[in-house]
């Protein structure tokens, strides 16, 4: 079976799940050829949201404004590639290590959607790659696991307080879009979605905002709702069997996550409908 001029035969997700968001193959165009500017040079203001990156001793800032048109940059980090990926139907922001088996790996946005998430393409193998699950679902590299890099859903007013020397992400991409204007203006405030996904949970409303953790095959959501009464304190839970702290800065609507031994844990910030998409059994922190 193909969708979009993608084969799906054997995939690892259920082919009549995976459905066309709309535009075709490339139809969302990645950015692949970024230019940054310095905080003084860009026109984005402290409280345009944004994904904060820190790798390789680097420091940018991709604003949402332009994510919500394009999905992918297609980055280095000195000789690093990296993928940014942003998935504005389930608000969710994923950075991955674009080295795959030894071979710099780009990807494009497929125009097709699982569980109404973003599913990527890579230019090497046309397979396809399921955002959230961070991992390949069709293709030559079905299976293959993408390494995440922790990546912070903030505003740029904090993202820039905690690291002054950042890049932000230039308008000039080289498409001529209206970064000032959302294409899914008042979508977030909305309790319905534009897809269906395979399971429905009502424990939260759809587009409540949640970090999603996983440990050990073990899955927990921390609703914002409940993360409000204890902004800028520190909290401990365990999740999989692993002792994890929990700080959660209300302003920049942001976490940072560690576990016992001080290692820094991705946590996901998305719309819960997502999360729960994608993760039936998991947990829902209650304070």
């Amino acid at each position: 079976m193909q969708k979009n001029g993608f084969d799906l035969t054997d995939a690892l997700i259920p082919e009549g799940d995976v459905l066309s968001g709309g535009p075709p193959k490339d139809g969302i165009p990645s950015i692949d050829n970024p230019s940054f500017v310095a905080l003084g040079e860009t026109s984005y203001g402290d409280d345009d949201e944004v994904l904060g990156v820190v790798h390789n001793g680097i420091v940018k800032a991709y604003p949402i404004g332009i994510m919500n048109w394009h999905e992918i940059v297609n980055d280095f980090f000195g000789d690093a590639p990296v993928a940014i990926t942003f998935c504005p139907l389930c608000g969710s922001g994923i950075s991955y290590e674009a080295t795959i088996d030894g071979t710099r790996t780009e990807f494009g946005v497929s125009g097709l959607l699982f569980n109404s998430d973003v599913l990527l393409y890579d230019r090497n193998t046309d397979s396809l790659w399921s955002q959230i699950m961070s991992k390949g679902v069709s293709g030559k590299m079905k299976g293959t696991e993408l390494i995440t890099i922790p990546t912070q859903h903030t505003t740029l007013g904090v993202w820039k307080k905690a690291h002054p020397d950042t890049l932000v992400l230039d308008t000039k991409t080289g498409f001529s879009r209206d970064y000032t204007r959302s294409p899914y203006s008042g979508y977030a405030e909305s309790d319905s979605t534009f897809f269906p996904v395979a399971n429905s949970d009502e424990r939260l409303s759809k587009k409540e905002w949640v970090i999603g953790v996983e440990q050990h095959g073990a899955f927990k959501a921390y609703p914002r709702k409940t993360l409000l009464a204890h902004s800028g304190h520190e909290l401990k839970d365990t999740v999989g069997g692993v002792a994890l702290t929990i700080s959660w800065d209300e302003t920049a609507r942001s976490v940072d996550i560690v576990d016992e031994k001080g290692t820094a844990v991705v946590g996901l910030g998305l719309f819960w409908f997502a999360w729960a998409a994608f993760h039936p059994d998991t947990e829902v922190w209650s304070g």
